[in-house]
This record gives structure tokens, C-alpha cells and sequence, in this order.
């Protein structure tokens, strides 16, 4: 893949074409680059205007007002994680941001509320909740219609995943790289995959994101504005048995001019329920392709994934 490849990466419309041609140019772009530009997917644009906002004001509180809802205490997954805390697998020095997540919240008595812990909001900000829940709803229902058009491609039935998917761990992650020096190094997030099915990222006003191809390259991922990038998570690739790639990506810094700059970006990590088993897909498998990896659930390769990147402490 070259400079030249990227850029033809094609920007879809999800009201442009036809079902079953979007879902055959989605998966094409999926197995080819493990990444897809996606516009026209009706997220409303003021809610996703008002989150961009929220998201500025509640990091620029004080430091002890954010710890106040530190997410330490039910593994990383609701609340407040500080600067510095998040390692990429096997990398050596930990990433240059803080973040908050969003999850899904449960009915008291669902037997999968165990693996989600309920979700904690910023009482000085009493908008926050009402925002971000409604954008969480919002990627929930875009990502099941993406989510859709892959079964399409690969020969399952259009709303095969909407089972997996029902009560999954999603994540809605706020982030936040605050400015750094002009000599700072050149990495404010380490190289890795994303753990979960699929990622859909909302693209930020600073750029940084870059995307390795399959010769090792490392190249810029710009979305135009209001689109969004998707890319491939572990779980998808192993269900897959790896036709879907997941994708390596990272942040690095902007030139020396722009790292006084905060740069702020607001992906949506869609899980399976964490009940399900992670299985190569029958249609995956084949003399050419054969069963790379064991059945696991989804709870489980979570589990695995937070612990080697420092989100749980191992016990």
C-alpha cells in the first residue's frame, strides 16, 4: 500500500448506493486496508457538536475534580483515566493522554451486568449525561447498520450481528493528548490494534492518526469532516479467521508548531456481548485459510487485551 493507495481509499455513502453495494465496497475496503471512510451515516451533527464541547470543558477541570471519578476501580471501564496511565501491547513507555469512557448501562438483574460496572458522570457538569448517553445510542445504531453490511459481504444473513451485539461492552472513550513541548517526542499514542469488533472514530480538528501498510509504512488517515473512520478490531479478525485485517494504528505528534495544541478525539469501541464465543466463522476457513485461533469469549479476550495494556492489574 502507498501514499498514492491511501488516497484512493474510497470516502462511502451510507444513502448514496444500494445495500448490497455499499456492503460489497465497505467489506472490499475492509479486507483490503482493514479501514474504512464512511459519510451520510445520520449521527446528528449538533449532538455530536455539543459532545465536542463537553469533552473540552470537562478536561480543562482540575485534576483533582477529574480523579474524583477515577476509572481504577472497576478496570478502566466507566469514568476517568489519567494522563500517562495507558501502555500499548508491548510497547515501553505509556501513552501521552487521559480519557473517559462511557458504557452500556444495564437493568438491575441482567446477568451481564457482573461484567459491566454501571456508568459514573461528572456531577459538575450535570449536561454531560444526557449528551453523551444520547451520542452512545447514536454510534450503537450507526455501527449495527455498518455492522450489517459486513454480514452482507460475508455471505451471513443482513442482522447476523445484531445478536452478538445486543447488551455488548461498547465503549464510547473521550480523549484528550494535552499540548506538549516543541522538542517533545515524536509518539502521543503507541502503535496497536484495537481489541474490540469494530472501531468508529469521529475525526479530530488536530491530526496525528496514522495507519501501517501492509509493507510497513506508516501514513496519515484524514477522514473528511463529518465523516467517519472505521477500522477492524482483534475480535472481528478473529472471528473472521483473519480475512478482515485488523489494522495497526497510531498518534503521533503534529509538526513543532502545532504541539502547543490539544488534540481531542472521540472513538466508539463496539463489542460483542460478553457471553459470546469468538469463533472463525465457518466461510473463513479453508485448506488455504485454516483455523488460526481457539474459541474464546468475547468477556474473556477483554479481559486478556485490558490486562496487557495496564487497564487491570493482574491479581
Amino acid at each position: 500500500m502507498s501514499q498514492t493507495i491511501l488516497e484512493q481509499v474510497p470516502v462511502l455513502s451510507m444513502t448514496d448506493l444500494s445495500k448490497q453495494e455499499f456492503a460489497q465496497a465497505f467489506g472490499q475496503s475492509f479486507q483490503q486496508f482493514g479501514f474504512a471512510m464512511v459519510r451520510d451515516h445520520g449521527m446528528d451533527q449538533q449532538l455530536v457538536d455539543q459532545g465536542w464541547t463537553l469533552a473540552r470543558r470537562f478536561f480543562e477541570l482540575p485534576v483533582e475534580a477529574k480523579t474524583r471519578h477515577d476509572a481504577k476501580f472497576n478496570g478502566g471501564q466507566r469514568g476517568y483515566t489519567a494522563f500517562g496511565v495507558e501502555i500499548a501491547k508491548g510497547a515501553s513507555e505509556n501513552d501521552l493522554k487521559e480519557f473517559w469512557h462511557v458504557g452500556r448501562d444495564l437493568p438491575a438483574g441482567d446477568p451481564l451486568a457482573e461484567t459491566m460496572p454501571p456508568n459514573v458522570w461528572p456531577d459538575e457538569m450535570p449536561e454531560f449525561k444526557p449528551v453523551f448517553a444520547n451520542l452512545y445510542r447514536e454510534f450503537d445504531r450507526v455501527g449495527a447498520e455498518l455492522l450489517s453490511a459486513i454480514a452482507l459481504y460475508l455471505g451471513l444473513p443482513e442482522r447476523w450481528f445484531d445478536g452478538p451485539i445486543e447488551n455488548g461492552n461498547s465503549i464510547l472513550r473521550l480523549l484528550h493528548y494535552p499540548p506538549v513541548s516543541p522538542q517533545a517526542p515524536g509518539i502521543r499514542a503507541g502503535a496497536h490494534e484495537d481489541i474490540n469488533l469494530i472501531t468508529l472514530l469521529l475525526g479530530a480538528e488536530e491530526g496525528g492518526l496514522e495507519l501501517k501498510d501492509r509493507n510497513g509504512n506508516w501514513l496519515p488517515v484524514v477522514p473528511p469532516p463529518g465523516a467517519l473512520a472505521i477500522n477492524v478490531g482483534d475480535m472481528l479478525q478473529r472471528l473472521t479467521n483473519h480475512m478482515l485485517p485488523s489494522t495497526s494504528h497510531r498518534v503521533v505528534n503534529p509538526p513543532p508548531e502545532r504541539r502547543g495544541h490539544s488534540r481531542y478525539s472521540m472513538p466508539f469501541f463496539l463489542h460483542l456481548r460478553p457471553d459470546f464465543m469468538i469463533d472463525a466463522l465457518p466461510q473463513c476457513v479453508s485448506d488455504d485459510n485454516p483455523r488460526r485461533d481457539p474459541p474464546i469469549s468475547a468477556h474473556d479476550y477483554l479481559t486478556e487485551r485490558l490486562i496487557e495494556i495496564g487497564l487491570i492489574k493482574k491479581g
